[in-house]
């Protein structure tokens, strides 16, 4: 039984490493989104996917995505817009921007929600401030 803390640790290393390469991932691929909205946008990627947020031309699945998208970069500049989308209201997908989306969003940007401080290599994030 002198191999059963080895393959313990080795699970712990392992589930560990997934995660956080899976946190990795969904940051990259919110960053991603940003530099594909600062084509069109002007200003870095929190600018620019807010400005898409708000645009009355885009679709509603792709200013959802920029609200995933704002709440994974959890930077607090995108506060006044998130915020003057937010009502509450029950989800309406067809007609309006998801507002639990909005809703979890809006507090991943006020700070809310982080990682366990002792677990490192995660992003943190400080209101107004984005994580790279």
């Amino acid at each position: 039984m002198y191999w059963l803390p080895v393959v313990v640790v080795a699970a712990l290393v392992l589930g560990y490493s997934a995660l956080s390469g899976l946190v990795w991932w969904i940051t990259a691929d919110a960053y991603q989104r940003g530099a594909k909205a600062m084509r069109e946008f002007p200003g870095d990627e929190v600018d620019a996917l807010a400005a898409l947020v708000t645009s009355e031309t885009r679709p509603l699945s792709e200013r959802n995505r920029a609200v995933w998208a704002l709440g994974q970069i959890g930077d607090g500049r995108a506060l006044p817009a998130l915020e003057r989308l937010y009502t509450g209201v029950p989800c309406d997908h067809a007609r309006y921007l998801c507002q639990y989306e909005l809703k979890k969003a809006i507090e991943k940007c006020r700070g809310e929600h982080q990682p366990p401080a002792w677990l490192p290599f995660m992003p943190r994030r400080t209101a107004g401030t984005a994580a790279r």
